[in-house]
């Protein structure tokens, strides 16, 4: 059975995880000239988040998970709550390449295996494609792969990347997807060629129970995803939406912020009501090697009991933390220094993928 059928629904970021994916970093490629301060990077990021909840940690084998493990307990981590998985990952994006979870109507999870191509960019990705298939077996889930038939009564399995997709859970209603046309809609990207709107709406649908799309024009600048919505706009509750707006109109981010921002006063919800909708600033650009980075507040990560935010040494740091302070009154809003890891094009959300708890309906 599809999830559809099963009545399956994707869960909202802000409901209870029974735990934090993410991949240890082994790549000094993806942060050149910085590699060495990257996994202390993690190593707070991690001794934050296991205070709330168990973080599941990928590591390449024996002697990363011995490296990582030494450096986590000299960083405070209690290591009760971290546990290590020997799976070699090509880059550690779990974001982009970890399961998404999804939720029977019995409030069980199962998992969407998509397919990950490293974002149409890379040609090495068969090893983190593989990683939904091993978390489903390791947690003896059911496990999914989303697919459209072809006109030749074949099927394609879907690409999909879940830093390009943000819901809102649908517990209060039906379950609204945001998303970026220049990501998903885009035919030289290469995810999906020759795959229209509405196949791909009927995907959500029949995956990941969605019964409404928004459709935002562009992502910010700097960003090699080709436009992830989790760098701009996301949910904050069922009905309430931040997007990152920049008021300089000599800024790159200008335009396209401004016509995201457009396009949700435009919209409505199922009920036919507007959005509540607050606007969130845009750090100062961040600029290394000459290289224009995707430096966004946007790409918090919502956990049980905290909110982690992307800091950039800005005087805007503090406004976006008491934006989303106000938006989390039940959460503790923590800023985590990101300038170092921001080189590597990625930040908080992109690294981890959260596993909802089971659910009593």
């Amino acid at each position: 059975m599809t999830p559809s059928q099963s009545n399956y629904r994707m869960p909202a970021e802000w409901e209870p995880h029974a735990a934090t994916w993410i991949a240890w970093p082994h790549n000094a490629s993806d942060w050149p000239g910085k590699f060495a301060a990257i996994p202390w990077v993690y190593a707070e990021l991690v001794r934050v988040l296991a205070q709330q909840e168990r973080v599941e940690i990928l590591v390449q084998d024996a002697t990363e998970e011995h490296r990582a493990a030494g450096i986590l307990a000299r960083n405070g981590v209690d290591l009760a709550r971290i546990g290590f998985h020997r799976w070699p990952t090509n880059r550690v994006w779990l974001r982009d390449s970890g399961p998404i979870f999804v939720l029977d109507s019995a409030g069980q999870p199962a998992i969407t295996n998509w397919h990950f191509n490293a974002w149409a960019k890379y040609t090495d990705w068969q090893l983190d494609d593989q990683n939904p298939a091993r978390v489903a077996k390791l947690l003896r889930l059911p496990s999914i792969q989303p697919a459209i038939a072809l006109d030749n009564g074949r099927k394609r399995r879907l690409v999909l990347e879940g830093g390009s997709i943000d819901v809102n859970g649908g517990i209060d209603g039906q379950a609204t997807l945001i998303t970026t046309e220049e990501c998903l809609l885009s035919d030289i990207q290469q995810r999906n060629p020759a795959t229209t709107r509405d196949q791909l709406e009927a995907a959500f649908h029949q995956y990941l129970g969605i019964d409404q799309v928004l459709w935002l024009d562009r992502g910010c600048a700097g960003d090699d995803t080709h436009g992830h919505v989790d760098d701009i706009t996301r949910f904050v509750a069922s009905d309430t939406i931040v997007t990152a707006v920049e008021p300089d109109t000599a800024d790159d981010n200008h335009a396209p912020l401004a016509e995201n921002l457009r396009r949700l006063q435009a919209a409505r919800t199922p009920q036919g009501k507007q959005w509540n909708l607050v606007q969130l600033p845009m750090p100062r650009p961040v600029v290394f090697r000459g290289q224009r980075l995707p430096a966004s507040y946007a790409n918090f990560y919502i956990a049980n009991g905290v909110v982690l935010v992307p800091t950039f040494n800005d005087p805007r740091d503090r406004t976006a933390l008491a934006i989303l302070a106000e938006l989390f009154p039940n959460r503790e809003v923590v800023g985590i220094h990101c300038v170092d890891f921001i080189w590597g094009l990625g930040a908080w959300h992109c690294m981890t993928q959260q596993q909802p708890a089971a659910q009593v309906p």
